[in-house]
């Protein structure tokens, strides 16, 4: 009998994009997409910076792969590592379970995929499988947000190192690799997994710089992987059988109910009704009360010194070190605070990359209204979280002018929900990733990849939209 790592190696190996349902090639593009704004609109800030040096010391100055919104190129490794520092960067890149997928999935297949200058129709069966396998293994382990006994847990051992499977996977499907190799990168994969350090980072505050796990360093693992096996080494194919001594061991999860897993595997997809797209450059725990505040300040024209408190209830797991933070000492930790995001929202600036300036983060007003800014876990969050799994109940309360204005959210902007108004369309989209890239591509670099992502599949070879994600003026700092 097959092994789960042969299954998923065939399944990643037979893809091809006549094989994906319309909904899958729809998401696969808009994924694609918004992870290209999301690198461009990260080049100022300091922390991706030293992700994209790094990437060019490991790289080299020259090689086949951009380093995406720069005029510089490196090899696919070191694009992979500036790459997935930039999409991560601000927080507002695409988000599915088990949290973060696409910054660790995308960069490795994205650069090989210029690399190689292979067809748009296998640069997007390759982001498919790559998101519907990290979907479906990461949903076998330990959730972000478990309930035990009516109250919303966090494990004692979190992070996205499942993903790294599918991020192989892709970089498998755009190489052309034969079962047997596919079936080698993933056990590769799954042997040498960098280890799950997210739970230390959340209650470590002020936390590193580094968020979450180094997004750099996974994506890199997806293109060792690839590699070894390419090159001959041969994978553990054992490794996601093995509750004892395999990957559920050492990854560190309690929970690891594999069967869904391979379930329908290639017959159903399963990722694209919980993918979701983030508005705001913040911690997705606060976007349905970002909703809410900016609706209430924009249509009774609030000034921020106006507002006498904002009280917020919203997902009840999040009373933790790296989200009740009020030292910003960086856009790092505002991007996880909960009370200096609801501070910054109430300030009317546009989503996107403008939260993350320093003026921005470290202006005086907002840090004023931090200090008039509460958070409480909404008291029915679980029981509406038990119900769906994409509820995200949240109220707000803000007093201004003798006054209490008062919003409810079951769902976020961005998912995909009962209420249809918190779809992100493809129009909502598109201007989001304008909004990213202005000031570095040209209006006519942006229609242009813009037209070529969402006519993909039509496209014989994807470097030349690659090589369009790039600055407009010469002497741009790059």
């Amino acid at each position: 009998m097959p092994t789960i790592v042969e299954r998923l190696a065939e399944f990643a190996s037979q893809t091809t994009l006549d094989a994906l349902p319309d909904a899958v090639v729809s998401e696969s593009k808009r994924i694609l997409l918004d992870t290209l704004g999301c690198a461009v609109a990260s080049l100022d800030d300091v922390a991706a910076q030293r992700g994209v040096a790094f990437g060019q010391q490991l790289g080299g100055e020259r090689g086949p792969a951009s380093i995406l919104g720069t005029s510089r190129s490196t090899s696919v490794g070191g694009a992979a590592f500036a790459n997935a520092e930039l999409v991560n960067a601000l927080d507002q890149d695409a988000v599915l379970p088990p949290g973060h997928v696409t910054p660790y999935v995308v960069p490795g297949t994205l650069a090989t995929a210029e690399a190689s200058n292979v067809s748009g129709e296998r640069l997007l069966a390759a982001i498919a499988v790559a998101h519907e396998m990290s979907f479906r293994i990461g949903k076998a382990t330990d959730y972000l947000r478990d309930i035990k006994d009516g109250v919303v847990t966090i494990p004692k051992v979190i992070g996205y190192s499942s993903t790294l499977f599918g991020g192989t996977a892709g970089i498998g499907v755009v190489k052309g690799f034969s079962v047997d190799t596919m079936a080698d990168a993933l056990g590769i994969m799954g042997s040498t997994m960098p280890t799950n350090t997210q739970r230390a980072w959340m209650m470590h505050a002020p936390s590193t710089t580094i968020k979450y796990q180094l997004a750099g360093g996974l994506a890199l693992s997806t293109v060792t992987a690839a590699a070894m096996a390419e090159l001959g080494h041969t994978g553990d194919r054992q490794m996601l059988d093995d509750r004892e001594f395999g990957f559920p061991r050492f990854i560190g999860t309690t929970r690891w109910e594999p069967a869904p897993i391979t379930a329908d595997l290639g017959e159903e997809w399963t990722f694209t009704q919980f993918q979701a797209f983030k508005p705001y450059p913040h911690c997705r725990v606060m976007h349905g009360l970002f909703d809410a505040l900016i609706e209430i300040v924009t249509e009774n024209d609030i000034a921020p010194h106006e507002i006498d408190s904002i009280d917020a209830w919203g997902e009840s797991f999040v009373m933790q070190p790296v989200w009740v933070n009020e030292d910003i000492r960086n856009p790092r930790d505002a991007q996880f605070s909960m009370t200096h995001g609801l501070a910054l929202a109430a300030h009317r600036i546009a989503p996107g990359k403008d939260w993350q300036t320093d003026h921005a983060v470290h202006d005086r007003s907002v840090l004023d209204l931090m200090t008039r800014s509460t958070f409480h876990a909404h008291p029915d969050f679980a029981q509406a979280l038990a119900a769906d799994p994409s509820a995200r109940t949240t109220r707000l309360e803000l007093t201004a002018r003798g006054t209490t204005f008062t919003g409810d959210r079951q769902y976020p902007k961005g998912v995909l929900s009962p209420d249809p108004e918190t779809y992100l369309t493809d129009d909502e989209l598109i201007a989001k990733f304008r909004h990213n890239v202005d000031g570095v591509l040209s209006a006519a670099d942006a229609d242009h990849v813009i037209d070529a992502v969402f006519d993909l599949e039509h496209v014989a070879g994807v470097a030349d939209m690659i090589a369009r994600v790039r600055p407009a003026k010469v002497g741009r700092p790059d």
